[in-house]
Parts: structure tokens; C-alpha cells; sequence
């Protein structure tokens, strides 16, 4: 097939796009941001070099004018599927302006649900860690829901003080009686890409799940309790394309998932072909069971690598494989499943 990528600055999306796009065998159209242009142009230039002319130069094509993104969108009939990475704004508009299926998010509105049972401790650990590593990605952490049980033991205050004393600003929904010196939040769905939450108070786990339906976006949702009955309800409950227990949201990521590298992420359901079974009507989830891990801007993480021969590197034999990197943060095992 044909992809069409594109993707807002960052250039080092260039080289895992064009690695993937490679491997599945997929010709590819490349359109990057104006702040990476020249930066875009040498990677590219690297692998179309590195594939030499028996695969001809035009497998990876890289896209330099804005105005030609609007003719790509009409290519129905050549492209297969466009992916987008960026804001809400260039998704949106794609989606809007092609007949071509789309693959992506739009919006990364990410919960953390703090049961009665959490671990206090833990839950601050994870919420610090999917707001201050990296505000702006689409998996950090953008509303805060807590059971009510935490308001009358203090928990709701400790919560807050915590984020502010991180530099985060908190906003609060239906909470300006208990929190009355705090900001109302802009929207019941509402992304900040910056250091900023919005803290809700529920009255159990039912109604986090029922909340996140109605004004998440699919993408990363977390429940911090020691009570695995209901965390197990949750994991199953929570229709997003990642659900965590006791991790960070920053954990959804293909390089960390052992992927190796990510074309993106998707919260849509596209993916049958031919005849479609009962398969075709199925979908994939990842599943994460932490500990209380957090990413912590990848401290601790080891990289093992070993010296290729030529005739490894003929074979494909190289190690060690899915990346090569061990995680060893948070003390304990992260399992996805």
C-alpha cells in the first residue's frame, strides 16, 4: 500500500516512520513541519541513499509544501491511509478533507481515577510522573478524578498541594465549594498540553468509568488502588485504547511497549480486509499491571548491544531484539498484556 504521513516538527519521527513503513513493505509520502525542514531533508536523504536505486528513489517521498497536503488528501485512489501526528487542529482538518481512512487521535484527554482504596503514596508518584515528564504529549495526564472518600480524609488537599508544588496549575470541575481558591476548569473536556489538571471528585469507580466515557478521548486512562477486584473492573470496563493499573499514562508509547519504533497512536478501529469474520469485528487493547511505575524520563533504563558481523547482518540476526532496552524503574515488574 501507500501511507501518507504527517507530522509536526519532531524530526526524529522522520527515520522511525520511514523504518516502519520499510518493514511492512509500504510505499510512503512524508510531509514534516516547516520548524524541521532542513533537518527533514538530510534524514531523508540518508535513507533514500541507504535503500539505493533497486528500490527506486520515490518509495519515500518527502513532501516540502504545505499546499500540496490538500491534492495528497484527494488521492482516494492512491493513497491507502494517511496518518496524522500533531495538534488537535491538523487532525481535525484531515479528517474533515479526505475520503482516504484515517489513522490517529485527535485529542489525548487522559485520566488518572485515584480509588478509596489507593495507596496515597503510589498515586502521587504516578500523577506527578504523567504531568511534569512531559506535559504536552498526548499520553500525560489531563483530569484527576478522586473518590469522594479522599475529600473527607484529607487526601483531596493533599493531591492538590502536590501538583502545585510541581508547578502545575489545577483547575477544578464541580469542586469550587471544597476548593473555592482554585480555578474552574475551562470545559468538561478539555486538553492542556501544558502544566495544568483538572481535579473531580466522584462518587465511586462506576462513575469514573461512566465519566471518562463521556468526556475522555480513548487514548490512556489509569485506576491507582491496591483493591485488584476492582482494578481488574476497570482494566475491562474502560473502552480506551490504553488502560493502566498502577502505571503512569507516559508508559503509552511504542518504544516502550518494546515496539521498537511507533508510526503513532491510534484511538480509531480500522484494520479488516476481504472477507470479515469475527475477527475483523474485534479490535486490539493494551493492558498494562504496574506497580507504581513511572517513566521518569527514562531513568534507569539499560541499553544492551553487542557488535554485528557482516554475516549477522546479512541474516537479519541482529540483538538484541524489540529494541533492546530493560526497564528497571519503579522496583518491580510492568507487565503488558
Amino acid at each position: 500500500g501507500v501511507l501518507l504521513v504527517i507530522f509536526e516538527a519532531r524530526p526524529d519521527a522522520l527515520p522511525q516512520i520511514a523504518s516502519l513503513a520499510l518493514r511492512s513493505g509500504n510505499g510512503l509520502l512524508l510531509k514534516g513541519g516547516k520548524e524541521a525542514t532542513h533537518s527533514n531533508a538530510a534524514l531523508h536523504k540518508v535513507i533514500v541513499d541507504a535503500i539505493g536505486p533497486s528500490l527506486g528513489p520515490d518509495l519515500i517521498a518527502l513532501v516540502t509544501s504545505r499546499e500540496e497536503i490538500e491534492s495528497l488528501l484527494a488521492l482516494d485512489d492512491v493513497v491507502d491511509l494517511v496518518i496524522p501526528r500533531g495538534s488537535n487542529a491538523l487532525v481535525s482538518h484531515i479528517k474533515r478533507n479526505t475520503r482516504i481512512p484515517v489513522l490517529g487521535h485527535a485529542d489525548g484527554i487522559c485520566h488518572v481515577y485515584v480509588d478509596e482504596e489507593a495507596d496515597l503514596d503510589t498515586a502521587l508518584r504516578i500523577l506527578l510522573d504523567a504531568k511534569t515528564d512531559y506535559p504536552a504529549a498526548c499520553n500525560a495526564v489531563e483530569k484527576v478524578l478522586v473518590h469522594r472518600s479522599w475529600a473527607d480524609k484529607g487526601g483531596l488537599q493533599t493531591i492538590t498541594e502536590a501538583l502545585q508544588k510541581a508547578g502545575v496549575k489545577v483547575h477544578v470541575g464541580d469542586l469550587k465549594s471544597s476548593l473555592p481558591d482554585l480555578p474552574a476548569a475551562p470545559a468538561a473536556r478539555h486538553e492542556y498540553s501544558a502544566l495544568a489538571v483538572t481535579l473531580e471528585v466522584v462518587d465511586s469507580m462506576e462513575a469514573a468509568i461512566d465519566h471518562i466515557h463521556k468526556y475522555g478521548s480513548a487514548h490512556t486512562d489509569c485506576i491507582v488502588t491496591k483493591n485488584g477486584e476492582r482494578a481488574e473492573a476497570f482494566l475491562r470496563g474502560v473502552d480506551s485504547a490504553c488502560v493502566f493499573h498502577n502505571a503512569s499514562t507516559r508508559f503509552a508509547d511504542g518504544f516502550r511497549f518494546g515496539l521498537g519504533a511507533e508510526v503513532g497512536i491510534s484511538t480509531s478501529r480500522i484494520h479488516a480486509r476481504g472477507p470479515v469474520g469475527v475477527e475483523g469485528l474485534l479490535t486490539t487493547k493494551w493492558v498494562l499491571r504496574g506497580g507504581g511505575h513511572i517513566v521518569a524520563k527514562d531513568t534507569g533504563v539499560k541499553f544492551t548491544h553487542r557488535p554485528l558481523s557482516s554475516d549477522d547482518s546479512a541474516r537479519g540476526e541482529a540483538e538484541p531484539q524489540q529494541g533492546g532496552r530493560r526497564r528497571q524503574d519503579g522496583g518491580g515488574r510492568c507487565a503488558v498484556m
